[in-house]
């Protein structure tokens, strides 16, 4: 997605991939320059892949002239063995011209899939599901039984089971604005949804989506028998202490620090509309608060850098899950994807395959917020970034490009 999807596919034709975040130091409120850092090196490398040092020039050009006409702010955090690199550049708030805090949160998009799969996989390690059971058996009233064969736990988190996506267009910026604040349940995002029919018979094609996390969302809470949000809090956040990291449900904030996010209206020509900011010839208007109901369990929770490196290290090292479990985490169908190429979605996570080494992340967006995470497998190369991007489900800012190639430059299996 963003690293790993469009902005990451963007970024891997550059020579890159998916990145994940990380905890440690930060910078105190105010302190943050045009492009400010942290840095500290890393110890005991391990055999595998060459790792080549961390470029961080590389990586201070990448987010370096900020704000300007498709970006106001971004965040980037890399480490692993080579050590780590902490960069923020641009403005918080175009109105205050705050700078971007290295601790900042935002909302992370589709990278909820990555913790909503984790629960699932946990009960699944519980055996209070089975992943290759049809979901129909957990929740026997939601699918029609004469439309929609058998789909299981398992082609659910790694999109092959064909459902039909939800006909919201959330990315339409006059939807968005009328619809903002609008609250969904559920049940009804499926409801909408199910009329299409399937797309194709489970588990023969890859589509990637939401609906299936939507889904997931509804059988956690069938097994668990209460909100899927507690359920994240519960097995993941609270246990890795990630404070900064939240299931909003109906908060249309963002709790603490963070960068405002802006959606470009109209050139700023003879005047603003009302409601709208003028700043540097456009018009923005300023779409930080908004209901998250329409992605729920498939894109809702907002984190910080530090929070979601925590939370990468943990999960690929065990922490979170049996090994039995985590395989499906690291295995992607042999499948053909809808649109052309092979699958690359596992369960909660994509594979990129670059310079012969295979990376693990994911991306996720909301308006005013594109952001990607991705390490190898070892760990030994991370990367978290967050870009206050000004145009939702356009194609995505250069600048997420750069800082995939910049994070990931050199990095190839040994020959």
């Amino acid at each position: 997605m963003a690293v790993l999807h469009r902005g990451l596919r963007l970024g891997m034709t550059l020579l890159a991939s998916v990145m994940a975040p990380a905890c440690g130091p930060e910078f105190p409120p105010g302190s943050v320059p045009e492009v400010g850092e942290l840095e500290s090196t890393g110890v005991g490398l391990e055999e595998g892949a060459r790792l080549p040092p961390l470029n961080r020039e590389a990586l201070r050009q990448a987010i370096s002239g900020l704000p300007d006409g498709e970006v106001t702010g971004a965040l980037v955090r890399v480490d692993g063995a080579e050590g780590r690199w902490i960069g923020a550049s641009g403005v918080a708030d175009v109105r205050t011209g705050a700078p971007v805090r290295a601790d900042a949160r935002f909302r992370i998009g589709s990278m909820t899939k990555t913790f909503t799969a984790t629960v699932v996989l946990q009960l699944a390690a519980e055996r209070r599901l089975d992943l290759d059971r049809p979901v129909q058996e957990y929740l026997p009233r939601l699918l029609p039984a004469n439309v929609y064969a058998p789909i299981t736990v398992r082609q659910l988190l790694n999109h092959t089971h064909g459902l039909p996506g939800v006909p919201v267009p959330q990315k339409d910026p006059e939807w968005f604005f009328v619809n903002r604040f609008r609250r969904y349940s559920p049940r009804e995002l499926v409801s909408l949804a199910l009329p299409e029919g399937p797309r194709f018979a489970p588990g023969t094609q890859q589509q990637y989506g939401n609906i299936g996390y939507i889904v997931a969302g509804l059988l956690i809470e069938q097994v668990t028998g209460r909100p899927y949000g507690d359920a994240v809090r519960d097995r993941i956040l609270r246990p890795l202490g990630l404070r900064d990291t939240f299931v909003p449900g109906n908060l249309v904030t963002i709790p603490g620090p963070h960068a405002h996010g802006y959606e470009v209206v109209a050139a700023q020509g003879e005047g603003c509309p009302t409601g709208a900011i003028a700043y540097q010839g456009r018009c923005l208007v300023d779409v930080t608060e908004a209901s998250q109901s329409v992605p729920w369990a498939a894109g809702e929770m907002i984190s910080s850098t530090a929070d979601l490196d925590r939370f990468l290290v943990a999960l690929f090292q065990g922490r979170l899950l049996p090994r039995a479990q985590m395989e499906a985490l690291f295995t992607v169908p042999d499948v053909p994807a809808v649109g052309g190429g092979r699958a690359t979605y596992s369960a909660g996570l994509s594979r990129m395959d670059v310079n012969g080494l295979t990376l693990w992340g994911k991306s996720g967006d909301r308006h005013g917020y594109n952001n990607g995470m991705g390490a190898t497998r070892d760990l030994r190369r991370r990367l978290i970034y967050s870009v206050n991007t000004l145009r939702m489900g356009q194609d995505r800012p250069d600048i997420a490009a750069r800082i995939v190639a910049a994070a990931m430059a050199g990095l190839q299996a040994n020959p």
